[in-house]
């Protein structure tokens, strides 16, 4: 059996990733369901953050609803997305609490992979310069491999998140073999001096052992599964399990 490593570490935060409320919005126009109250709404039920991911085309999320959710506010706000001009234009405007940079192609579905980390070098360090000077913290999207964590030190960022679909879709099987990669990614991006969040797929059904096995994660970002369970408990219950999911 895989031996998880514990210590003694605050709650892991939930950010909900308000997204795909956006996207059922968009697919009848209108503003049905309003986003913003969304926002409002997750942290009013406990979530420690919220998380929204506008791309080019704004299918789910649109630039404006960025604008108009950052005052309200009171949590953490974090803006995922590729850090194209458009992009850095809006967070630097906005100013979120954090951004969490993608390597994701204009036309990608949802994120697919991490960065590479060597070949990017550069390009993330002008990036995470600029974000930084803003008094914006970083994180950077990441696979497993202890050269893209190193790489991801190298480059000057705050925090690194693990990518989790392979955790997730390899979790029913056999969850020690699951988690192990990030048990050992997890342990060099500590001793790199780097902090950690995590992301993509986790539910209700493999996120207590993640964070058991991994318990000082900062903060896991949640959406897709999130509000497809809010279809069935509605969103205070299912934030509120979802929380008591990480608790230590």
């Amino acid at each position: 059996m895989y031996l998880c490593y514990i210590i003694a570490v605050p709650m892991t935060k939930l950010s909900v990733n308000i997204n795909k409320i956006a996207t059922l919005r968009n697919a009848r126009g209108g503003n049905n369901p309003d986003v913003v109250k969304a926002a409002i709404d997750c942290q009013r039920f406990g979530a420690q953050g919220v998380t929204v991911h506008p791309r080019p085309d704004e299918r789910h999320i649109r630039y404006a609803d960025v604008r108009e959710i950052r005052p309200h506010i009171t949590t953490e706000f974090n803006i995922e997305g590729y850090p194209s001009d458009s992009f850095m234009d809006l967070v630097l405007e906005v100013r979120p609490d954090q951004v969490t940079l993608v390597p994701d192609p204009p036309d990608a579905i949802t994120s697919s992979e991490g960065w590479d980390t060597i070949r990017h070098k550069d390009f993330l360090v002008d990036v995470i310069g600029k974000l930084q000077g803003a008094g914006i913290r970083t994180s950077i999207f990441i696979d497993t491999d202890p050269a893209m964590i190193m790489g991801a030190k190298e480059v000057g960022t705050d925090r690194v998140e693990l990518y989790t679909e392979p955790y997730a879709r390899n979790f029913p099987g056999d969850r020690d073999g699951a988690v192990a990669p990030y048990v050992s990614a997890a342990r060099v991006a500590m001793d790199a001096g780097l902090e950690l969040n995590a992301g993509h797929d986790l539910d209700l059904h493999n996120l207590k052992y993640f964070v058991t096995c991994i318990p000082y994660i900062q903060e896991v970002s949640i959406g897709h599964a999130l509000v497809c369970d809010a279809l069935y408990y509605g969103l205070e219950n299912t934030i509120k399990m979802y929380l008591r999911a990480l608790e230590k």
